[in-house]
């Protein structure tokens, strides 16, 4: 197990690095935009290599960070149940999700990008669009993504796997999702606290 967590580590790492680097394709995508804007207003010249170009900044990001948000425990979950759930229960949900759900869901579209890809790299596919760019790198960024994905649903499963059998440590057991339930009774015992003097009396406008 030592050594499917050091590979848990690179695959998180790496994960995370092209990530932090694929965000800032968001600032660059707006440079684009800005700049194209300043050119269509000021010189009345526009194409649409630069709109293609904001489309493929801004499906790099979506691709490339997916990755990076899964390591993070970041993606977006609909909790009814898991959180009325001991920690053993959520974690075998978990467990159920990644084996049953995202690992098939991964499986099929790596093995359709592939055919996706590598038939418009070798057509040297062009956009339809006057002036647009080519179209085989945005086609692979779509299986790049995947692919990182992939490789971060396999570290998940061990980290999970080893969280299990108490060999490591959850860090994002209690920074996660919590249910609406639980988020307002930490709300309001939060203004609870605030809203009180440390004395132990309420605030008041002193009048007695």
């Amino acid at each position: 197990m030592t050594a499917l967590l050091g590979l848990s580590r690179v695959i998180d790492s790496i994960n995370e690095r092209i990530g932090k680097l694929a965000a800032w394709a968001i600032v660059v995508a707006i440079l684009v935009s800005a700049i194209n804007a300043i050119i269509r207003r000021l010189f009345g010249v526009s194409s649409n290599a630069w709109l293609e170009l904001q489309w493929y900044l801004f499906g790099a990001v979506f691709m490339l960070c997916a990755a990076w948000t899964l390591k993070v425990n970041e993606h977006i979950r609909i909790d009814i149940l898991s959180s009325k759930l001991s920690k053993r229960g959520r974690d075998t949900i978990d467990l159920i999700g990644h084996l049953f759900f995202l690992l098939p869901f991964l499986a099929l579209m790596i093995y359709l990008c592939f055919p996706y890809f590598f038939n418009s790299y070798r057509s040297g596919e062009v956009s339809s669009n006057a002036g647009g760019l080519l179209i085989w790198p945005a086609k692979g960024l779509i299986l790049l993504g995947f692919m990182s994905l992939a490789f971060q649903w396999l570290s998940e499963l061990i980290k999970r796997v080893a969280i299990m059998n108490g060999q490591l440590v959850d860090e994002h057991d209690h920074s996660g999702h919590h249910s609406p339930e639980a988020e307002a009774e930490r709300l309001i015992a939060e203004l609870a606290d605030t809203g009180t003097t440390k004395g132990g009396e309420p605030p008041g406008d002193g009048i007695r």
